[in-house]
């Protein structure tokens, strides 16, 4: 994968995915679908979403096996033995529940979370703008569904104490991953979505920076330990365009000067953006959707939203700098996730590697069609990322 053998002792791995939608068109072709009713302006059924993808690649045999939405992707992981697994995770998890007045709703039935824990995911993040979809009650019922499997969650919560608490993952011995997690109303996050004292709901972004910082600052100064790395994720921005604001490249900057926060993990974008190496620390602006239904919509080809990438970071835990990053693009077909290479991941490393405000630093193909961050020496890592 990445880095190197003396510096593995002290490093973390980390599987890091951005947008994971297993509910809606996914849901109803997994073994426990939900009721498929939906209320938008131009579909009723969640069954619709399914069809779309059967027009575009084929019948769908039905139920697929969990294992069938990770498709290729499931033995990368085996592969790779990454120390954490975090995904943003874009569905309400119940069967009840009263519809968001928002034009699009996710949910899975909580009986498909095989779904996650076949992954072996170890922490979801809530905060975002479909985890409250089928409102209060439907976010209990995901806290409970992902609590009784074993699964971390960050960024929202029974309450306001609840959601501003960071996820906390032990790596066996080897450090700690300490996450933070907010989601921006510019992402579609609907400001009364916000938890209160005694009111279930999701650690929305302050507007202001210097409050943002200074909040990821003060609830992990008393977590954090030597060799600890910290996470901060947010919810940002719209669903397409490769265009980085500057507010979102201000802030993430500050918390890596002054909240010493190691990675930030911007997501919100249906395809992957920019990437950035400050102060050797890595900084996702949009990592883009990994699982979703789109398969068959139309429009906005020229951001292929067909393509993903699973990003897989390796962090030095004793200054939290970026040893190396590897970025494995796949193709989502027949709601599965396909390896894809050749001209696939040519277009994907000129989007994140030149169309980008945000340049991505040393970016390399592999023969094998990984896409590659290395650091020039004196930038954060002496060497460029290497196959393991």
């Amino acid at each position: 994968m990445i880095g190197a053998a003396k510096d593995a002792a002290r490093s973390l791995r980390m599987f890091l995915a951005g947008d994971v939608m297993t509910g809606r068109g996914i849901d109803q072709v997994l073994p426990h679908p939900g009721d498929p009713r939906i209320h938008e302006e131009f579909m009723t059924s969640a069954e619709g979403y399914v069809h779309l993808a059967e027009r575009r690649s084929g019948p769908l045999p039905r139920p697929v096996p969990y294992a069938h939405v990770w498709g290729d992707l499931r033995d990368e992981l085996a592969r790779r033995r990454c120390d954490l697994r975090l995904i943003n995770l874009e569905t309400a998890i119940t069967r009840d529940g009263v519809p968001a007045p928002k034009g699009i709703n996710y949910r899975m039935h909580p009986d498909n979370i095989g779904v996650l824990t076949l992954a072996g995911i170890d922490g979801c993040i809530l905060a975002n703008n479909h985890v409250m979809d089928w409102g209060r009650a439907g976010l209990v019922d995901t806290l409970d569904a992902l609590g009784d499997a074993g699964i971390g969650t960050v960024g929202a919560g029974r309450n306001s104490q609840h959601a501003a608490a960071p996820l906390v993952v032990d790596c066996a011995g080897r450090g700690r991953v300490i996450t933070v997690a907010f989601g921006a109303e510019t992402s579609g996050v609907p400001g009364d979505w916000a938890a209160g004292d005694t009111l279930p709901g999701i650690e929305v972004l302050p507007q202001d920076p210097e409050e943002t910082v200074a909040r990821v600052r003060d609830r992990v100064a008393p977590l954090r330990g030597p060799g600890d790395v910290l996470i901060v994720s947010i919810h940002w921005g719209g669903n397409w365009g490769f265009e980085v604001p500057d507010d979102q490249r201000a802030l993430a900057h500050a918390l890596i000067d002054h909240a010493v926060t190691d990675v930030v993990f911007g997501h919100s974008s249906h395809h992957p953006k920019g990437i950035e190496i400050y102060r050797g620390k890595l900084i996702l602006y949009g990592a883009g959707d990994l699982i979703n239904d789109y398969e068959g919509i139309e429009g906005y080809e020229q951001f292929r939203g067909d393509l993903a990438l699973a990003y897989f970071a390796e962090v030095n835990a004793g200054d939290g700098r970026l040893a190396g990053l590897d970025m494995v693009p796949y193709r989502r077909r027949g709601f599965r996730l396909c390896r894809a290479k050749g001209e696939a991941a040519a277009w994907l490393a000129d989007a994140i590697g030149r169309r980008s405000v945000v340049p991505a630093p040393g970016l390399t193909r592999s023969a094998d069609d990984v896409l590659r961050i290395g650091l020039a020496p004196g930038a954060g890592s002496a060497r460029s990322v290497e196959s393991r």
